[in-house]
Formats: C-alpha cells, structure tokens, sequence
C-alpha cells in the first residue's frame, strides 16, 4: 500500500520490492495510509465477527473444528477465520495456539482504528461498526492485553479477562 506521486512510485519501486510481495500504488501522497487504515478496520471488525461466532459456538456446544470445517468453505470464511482462527487447533499457526503471542498487538491495532475513526471523522464518513470495534479494543487494552494478539479479543467476548 504505497501512496504518492506517479514519478517517486516508480522510483520507489525497486526498494519496496525487495521488502514485499505485492506492491499496489494506491493513489496520490496519503492514499497508502488510507489504504492501510481501511483494510485494517476491515480486519478489526472481522476478528470480533469471527469471534463473536466461536464464543457463541462454544455457548451451543458446537465443536471449534466443525465450525471452522464449515464456515472456512462457507460465506463465513475470512483470513480471520482461515488465518488467524481465534482458538486453538484449527489452524496450527494461529496465534491462539500460543497463548495469543502476537503476530499482530491490540495496541497497534487500535492505533489504526483510531486512525480510522480520525479519518472517517474528517471526511465525514459514517463507520458504525469500525467505532464499535474501536470501543471493544480499547477495552480489551484496558484491561491490561495490549501486547497480545488482536484475535485474543475472543477473551472478551467470552466474559474472561
């Protein structure tokens, strides 16, 4: 996600090649900050959806890995899902199969939910859910879990802190 000029992109280019796979150009100077704070927003309300649903598997007495096996082939499948299941066992690289260690911290991604809501609040955009994500982090955080994965939330969800 790389913003600016045409010119210095092109410039650019081979540096961020060697540091990534995909290189997209997203726009003009401040379009590759937006880019990131969208997709993570997107990212931050995903996890609590996915999480939402194994705690409430849990309260039903549906088996972790059968939901996985279903909604990973199913309109509920996401990289949250596929990626970064938040419990252990369905994918053995998750986070949640070592005691949510991150990957990716709550506190940074709560700096690009509040970078989200800053934007949104500028451009006068209505983002609902990205807020609400925003308020479960931050409580989550609160609750002294900043440096542990994002996809630990389910924590929260589950009424253990």
């Amino acid at each position: 996600m790389v913003g600016g000029q045409d010119a210095a992109f092109e410039k650019a280019k081979p540096v961020l090649e060697a540091m990534g796979k995909a290189i997209i150009h997203a726009g003009g100077p401040g379009n590759g900050q937006a880019a990131k704070i969208c997709n993570n927003m997107i990212l931050g309300i995903s996890m609590i959806a996915t999480c939402e649903a194994f705690a409430l598997a849990e309260k039903l007495g549906l088996d972790h890995q059968k939901l996985f096996d279903i909604s990973s082939k199913a309109s509920g499948q996401s990289w949250s899902l596929t990626s970064y299941c938040p419990v252990p066992g369905p994918v053995p690289t998750s986070p949640a199969n070592r005691d949510y260690k991150p990957g990716f911290a709550v506190s940074m991604m709560l700096k690009d939910l509040k970078l989200a809501q800053e934007a949104a609040a500028k451009a006068g955009a209505s983002v609902p859910l990205g807020a609400h994500a925003e308020s479960l982090y931050s409580l989550y955080e609160a609750a002294g879990h900043g440096g542990t994965d994002f996809s630990g939330i389910i924590n929260l969800l589950r009424g253990k802190l």
